[in-house]
């Protein structure tokens, strides 16, 4: 008798640390994705936070004379070989300020600290000069002020809004955090500087990254969404959002999401297509406590050996496209008619899979 197998990926966030939260003077303060471990504060009108350290702490090898230092875990938005903004996660090395927001910002800037430790392919995006002065958290609002200096203001046209996209989705990991609004050597700016972007509202997650305009114009019957496509850089695979106007409404929007993966990024994205032709979804999914359940049909799957198998990078996009909707916590898939399916490591599939805490970091 035929058998439906539930067809799950391992989650493996283990081990990652976020940044665990910052603290500014007096009650004000901004928390991290995870519960801080430990808490810290700092000088006047900066952003602080404590942090989780990958170590345990700034010790001294007696043996052989080395200080060991404490790095931190960091997920900054970067540009690719493409000019795509990517998250990276970044060993970042431990600041005696604890100011570890305005740090982050810091190692966004070209030429500045992040030239020691940068991925290979990718670069800084905030121009050469530029200087972090201050951060300020309006906690009742969710807004951060960036205060920079007049350097900042020397990038080319084409890249405003990758500034705009790298430095808010960077600093909207801290849970307080919901946009970010900007100054320039603490003059308050309405607009960006060069291409007069508004801003004046302030910047989120919501305006998107990576923006894709597509063939939907009518915005009443239509949403946007942020999907991953995988890409590769030599023998490194990462996986780039990309922020599509989709027609779609509530009801129909986890299926609109697997079609948009499926139909793959588009001839004009320098992105890979990894799902089969013919692979679809054979039931509409279904949402249960946080686990979104897929059924497809065979085509998903790859022969290898005479086992069926789900390719790592169609579970991948799958599972960080559809956790960025509100309340997906985890993704389930099927396969009908098939009773067991194996990872591309062998390994049989059997349980959901939640969104890594850091993109990009490693397989799940």
């Amino acid at each position: 008798m035929r058998k439906r197998a539930a067809l799950i990926y391992g989650s493996v966030i283990t081990g990652l640390t976020l940044l665990s939260g910052c603290v500014f003077q007096g009650e004000q303060s901004l928390q991290e994705m995870d519960p801080p471990q430990e808490q810290a504060s700092t000088g006047q009108n900066n952003v602080e936070n404590s942090e989780t350290t990958s170590n345990n702490g700034q010790e001294t090898n007696q043996e052989q004379n080395q200080v060991v230092v404490e790095t931190n875990e960091r997920q900054l938005y970067l540009l690719d070989a493409n000019g795509m903004v990517v998250p990276q996660t970044v060993l970042l090395p431990e600041t005696e300020t604890k100011e570890y927001a305005k740090q982050a910002l810091e190692y966004l800037v070209k030429g500045g600290p992040i030239t020691n430790v940068l991925p290979s392919g990718f670069e800084a995006v905030l121009p050469a000069g530029t200087e972090i002065n201050s951060l300020n958290l309006m906690k009742d609002e969710g807004t951060l002020v960036v205060d920079v200096s007049k350097e900042f203001s020397e990038y080319r046209p084409e890249d405003e809004l990758k500034i705009l996209q790298a430095m808010t989705y960077t600093l909207t990991q801290f849970e307080s955090v919901e946009r970010v609004k900007l100054q320039i050597n603490g003059y308050d700016t309405d607009v960006m500087p060069v291409n007069g972007t508004p801003i004046s509202d302030g910047y989120s997650r919501a305006n998107g990254i990576n923006l894709h305009v597509g063939d939907v114009v009518n915005l009443s019957d239509s949403k946007s969404v942020t999907v991953y496509y995988p890409t590769q850089h030599d023998d490194k695979v990462y996986y780039v959002p990309v922020t599509k106007r989709v027609k779609a409404n509530d009801e129909n929007v986890y299926e609109t999401i697997v079609q948009t993966l499926v139909n793959g990024p588009g001839f004009d994205l320098n992105l890979q297509q990894v799902f089969n032709e013919g692979a679809k979804l054979v039931e509409k999914p279904k949402y249960t406590d946080g686990v979104l359940k897929l059924t497809f049909n065979e085509n998903v799957l790859n022969n290898f050996d005479d086992q069926a198998v789900l390719s790592t990078e169609v579970m991948d996009s799958l599972v960080l496209s559809l956790t960025e909707q509100p309340g997906v916590e985890a993704v389930s898939v099927e396969v009908e008619n098939i009773d067991q399916v194996f990872s591309e490591q062998g390994e049989v599939l059997a349980e959901p899979v939640s969104r890594p805490q850091m993109v990009n970091t490693r397989r799940f």
